[in-house]
């Protein structure tokens, strides 16, 4: 795991969408919202399930099911349309990564991907462009496996992409969250301090 020794400079701000993980749209996801705007970002954050929230994964999954990913993803092409033309960057938590990620690949005007917890599946012929892209995530997660994060790895390379990978041994999956088992506090201020770094260094995209 990577600490910073001090917390980055904002010298750069961004307009980012983050999107929520699969347990909805809880109060720590407006916390992390709250952090990025006090150092000097504009975000959006949609709710992609409609007011409905959940205390696990598994119980996030039965609304994830319900609601279905081609509506999902069409509530969060809807809700990012607005604001397209700025040179978005996107970040997600968690199911919220695997979104940001599809709608980051496919935005040629995209700045920036910033995974907290969780990524996508690569299509076949994807192009990141020099898409700057860091993740952070839990050392071992159930959920991203060491041989999927490898793989996913090697393809984002390979798509052009320039990926920074930070682990956090022993937490938690959604380790950023103050109100779940996965929890862990140490963790989460060190990814975030990380990602407050990589959003101020972002270049322009032209």
């Amino acid at each position: 795991m990577s600490v910073p020794s001090a917390e980055p400079a904002t010298s750069g701000s961004s307009t980012l969408v983050l999107f929520h993980s699969v347990c909805g749209l809880r109060p720590a996801v407006h916390a992390g919202a709250d952090r990025l705007r006090a150092a000097g970002h504009e975000v959006i954050v949609p709710d992609l399930f409609g007011g409905r929230t959940a205390d696990s994964v598994v119980d996030g999954m039965v609304i994830k099911e319900e609601i279905g990913t081609d509506e999902l993803l069409r509530r969060a092409v809807a809700a990012v349309a607005p604001y397209a033309d700025r040179g978005l960057v996107y970040a997600g938590l968690s199911f919220g990564g695997s979104v940001a990620q599809n709608l980051a690949l496919a935005d040629e005007k995209a700045r920036g991907l910033l995974l907290m917890h969780g990524t996508s599946d690569l299509a076949d012929g994807a192009s990141a462009d020099e898409l700057p892209v860091q993740l952070h995530v839990a050392d071992p997660d159930p959920f991203e496996p060491h041989d999927w994060l490898n793989a996913w790895y090697l393809r984002m390379r390979r798509a052009g992409a320039d990926v920074e990978v930070f682990r956090y041994a022993g937490a938690g999956h959604l380790f950023t969250d103050p109100d779940l088992p996965d929890y862990d506090a140490e963790a989460a201020e060190a990814a975030w301090k990380v990602a407050l770094g990589f959003l101020a260094d972002l270049p322009e995209r032209g």
